[in-house]
């Protein structure tokens, strides 16, 4: 039975998405999220799921953030970035992140079940309207290193990265963890390898990088 992950933090919104999804595959298993820590518990409780449909900008997603933990931790499960933001420069960094589409908050029910159907059956889908500008927007080096860098890291270190860029001390992240704190310590070493920095800083920035700001949010300001 295929199954399907909805992450969002609106249960309207969800509720849209779960009626579009059971109309786009028959007998779809579907499970909700409203934050990227229930969307990550989710997956660790059952790794097979098919597809995520990802919020953007829900609790704890911090833009690209979000893709980038799911895409390290869970390789195998295919992710359409749900999003008010439709710039073609933000959609083509969410493809070069491993996303397997993209699909704007405007979109209509007959876009979203095509989108269901298509990525289900293993193929990229972007809108009919973003197409041609996405073409356009030219993949940033920068970005592509940045992607293949984060997805070198292991479940772990991607989890130990993401407490450093919260602010915490290795002693509370081996504690998040239940890890004694030389793991950490040696998780850090291979995360720095990786990213090619050197120090925790210059890592937390790298996670930083991927933020996006919320059109949504602007607009209510």
């Amino acid at each position: 039975m295929p199954s399907l992950l909805i992450a969002d933090d609106h249960p309207l919104f969800r509720a849209a998405l779960r009626q579009a999804a059971g109309e786009a595959v028959a007998d779809l298993q579907v499970r909700e999220a409203e934050s990227l820590e229930g969307v990550l518990a989710a997956l660790d409780a059952a790794p097979d799921t098919d597809l995520i449909l990802l919020d953007l900008h829900m609790p704890g997603n911090h833009g690209l953030a979000g893709l980038a933990a799911i895409r390290a931790q869970h390789p195998g499960v295919a992710v359409i970035v749900v999003s008010a933001n439709d710039d073609p420069r933000v959609v083509r960094r969410a493809l070069d992140h491993g996303a397997a589409g993209y699909l704007p908050k405007s979109s209509g029910l007959n876009e979203l079940r095509e989108a269901i159907r298509s990525v289900m059956a293993c193929e990229q889908w972007l809108p009919a309207s973003l197409r041609a500008a996405v073409a356009r927007a030219q993949s940033s080096s920068h970005d592509s290193e940045l992607a293949a860098r984060l997805a070198s890291l292991s479940p772990q270190q991607f989890r130990v990265l993401a407490l450093v860029a919260e602010g915490l001390l290795n002693k509370q992240i081996a504690d998040r963890l239940d890890v004694q704190e030389r793991t950490v310590k040696a998780h850090l070493s291979a995360i720095f390898e990786r990213l090619g920095v050197r120090n925790r800083t210059q890592a937390s920035v790298v996670l930083r990088e991927l933020e996006l700001s919320d059109p949504s949010r602007q607009s209510d300001l």
